[in-house]
């Protein structure tokens, strides 16, 4: 059986629509995958709806911007209840801070490249949370540089003089929010340090002591030696242990099903969420 347990859709940066990516799970062999749009579960209706048209299933998800110590840590969490009050709130005003700090980047690109707002929403599906990748894709339409990874180590990288910060919850306390909201929280490519700063093993330590249920070993940003180090840190900590592909369609070269997640983790995560996975 094969699991992807981190894509996305066009509701947040990925290009496929939720159905859409239901359909390109299917005609990748895919058997479960994992919606984790960045801070929404808006298009868990529209991927739920496709699950018996495409024969597979879907673990509902979101995918959390949290700060440790100032440094980045994206949270997955799955099989949450979807209107927990005090997780939706975390996750409206991450929301609203990203968008306001992409109108921002926008305005201090512009002042030395022609680039405008309008430029970045023609990028977006409607409802989507402008951020970052939108940004990109403008910046590719306008001709400025050739796609969205060189966007993103050049012009939006966090040390250029256009990046802004935007808030988000500290990440221990976006681990109680997920626990207490019946998910399952795990850390996404934590050790993607082309990304950006990256988190201690101890700081690792910590949130599993919070209840972080797993790591997100088997990425596409992690080396070999990076995934066999976080393979040993989980065991350390009796943490899950994931892979995926972080898909985005044609947002970035991640293919699904790159890496999967076993089985039995995948019933582990079933047993200790609040939703079940949808199954055909």
């Amino acid at each position: 059986m094969r699991i992807d347990l981190h894509t996305h859709s066009a509701v947040s940066d990925g290009t496929d629509t939720p159905s859409g990516l239901m359909h390109a799970a299917a005609a990748s062999g895919i058997d479960v995958v994992a919606l984790t749009d960045h801070d929404t579960t808006a298009g868990w209706g529209e991927a739920a709806a496709a699950v018996a048209a495409t024969g597979v299933a879907l673990v509902r998800g979101t995918e959390i911007s949290t700060r440790a110590g100032g440094i980045s840590v994206h949270l997955l969490s799955y099989l949450h209840d979807p209107e927990d009050p005090a997780l939706v709130a975390m996750l409206e005003r991450s929301r609203d801070s990203r968008e306001t700090r992409a109108q921002r980047m926008v305005e201090r690109i512009a002042e030395d490249l022609p680039l405008t707002w309008a430029d970045v929403e023609e990028q977006a599906a409607d409802g989507a949370t402008i951020g970052r990748p939108h940004i990109a894709d403008a910046l590719v339409a306008r001709g400025h540089v050739a796609d969205r990874a060189a966007a993103f180590r050049s012009l939006l990288h966090p040390s250029g003089p256009y990046y802004v910060r935007y808030w988000a919850a500290e990440t221990a306390d976006a681990v109680a929010a997920v626990r207490a909201a019946g998910g399952v929280p795990v850390m996404a490519h934590p050790r993607a340090a082309a990304r950006g700063r990256v988190v201690s093993t101890a700081v690792v330590a910590e949130l599993a002591d919070a209840g972080l249920a797993g790591i997100e070993a088997d990425h596409l940003d992690h080396t070999p030696d990076d995934r066999e180090a976080l393979r040993a840190l989980a065991a350390e900590l009796g943490l899950l242990v994931t892979g995926s592909s972080d898909y985005h369609g044609t947002g970035k070269p991640n293919r699904l099903g790159a890496f999967t997640t076993a089985v039995e983790v995948l019933e582990e995560i079933e047993r200790q969420g609040r939703l079940p996975v949808l199954r055909p």
